[in-house]
């Protein structure tokens, strides 16, 4: 398990499950590509076959993605492909949507523009404030990643350009 943040509350719950974990900052002045590298050359070295991207908020560059193209996934807090990037949950509220949710996609050099895995709703209510849906998206993100997982830990995904498909 990789965090760039050295706090992130997963790394105690993965070195409790004896997962091996590094801390890989970005170092302000310095470019992106060089925590990549060293992020990289970790994932070589366990042998990684899914990069899961959770609480993880930086752009990866198109080197990185590439690297692990079509093994690197993110969830999303609304129903791509609306309301992509930062604050979806007040750009949903904002528009007036009635039904947000969450996304899990395959991260490629479009940001949030990867093609969709799984996707779930959640109802947007009339008192609904940034912090109560997010909270309810939070729910559901926690809901679908594992199956995301699982999906890949299983072999049934597979990706063809713009589209996933699961097999049976």
């Amino acid at each position: 398990m990789i965090s760039n943040k050295k706090e992130a509350p997963a790394l105690e719950r993965a070195k409790k499950d004896r997962v091996p974990t590094f801390v890989v900052p970005y170092v302000k002045g310095e470019p992106a590509a060089e925590a990549e590298k060293k992020m990289a050359a970790i994932f070589r070295q366990h042998q990684v076959d899914l990069v899961v991207l959770a609480g993880f908020m930086r752009i990866l560059t198109p080197t990185f993605i590439n690297e692990f193209s079509n093994r690197i996934i993110n969830i999303h807090p609304a129903l791509l492909p609306a309301f992509p990037g930062l604050e979806a949950q007040k750009q949903a509220l904002d528009y007036g949507v009635k039904v947000s949710g969450a996304t899990v996609h395959i991260v490629d050099p479009v940001c949030d523009g990867g093609p969709i895995l799984l996707q779930d709703t959640v109802p947007v209510l009339e008192n609904d404030t940034v912090e109560s849906l997010s909270a309810r998206i939070l729910k559901k993100e926690h809901e679908l990643l594992p199956k995301a997982i699982d999906l890949f830990a299983k072999n049934k995904v597979h990706v063809d350009h713009r589209k996933t498909t699961l097999k049976e």
